[in-house]
């Protein structure tokens, strides 16, 4: 009996739903908070709108819950 695979994109999405207030925890910009839109072909990757309006792809690795226990980064909530 084999073992059951779960999706690529289960593995790497700790629950991010459309809507959900997202902060970059890693990377360059880390701190910027954002709006998760959706997984990208790749399901590594998400589509995040971003304060100003604009939507970019992001690592989902890098991603966390806004909110969770992350510190506050004020530089880039303007």
């Amino acid at each position: 009996m084999t073992p059951a695979m779960a999706s690529p994109a289960a593995a790497v999405s700790p629950a991010f739903r459309e809507g959900d207030e997202v902060v970059l925890a890693e990377g360059t910009y880390q701190g910027t908070p954002g709006v998760f839109l959706r997984l990208k072909a790749d399901a590594n990757w998400a589509d995040v709108k971003e304060r100003r309006g604009d939507v970019r792809s992001h690592p989902v690795a890098w991603l966390a819950h806004n909110g969770a226990g992350l510190p506050s980064f004020p530089g880039h909530l303007t």
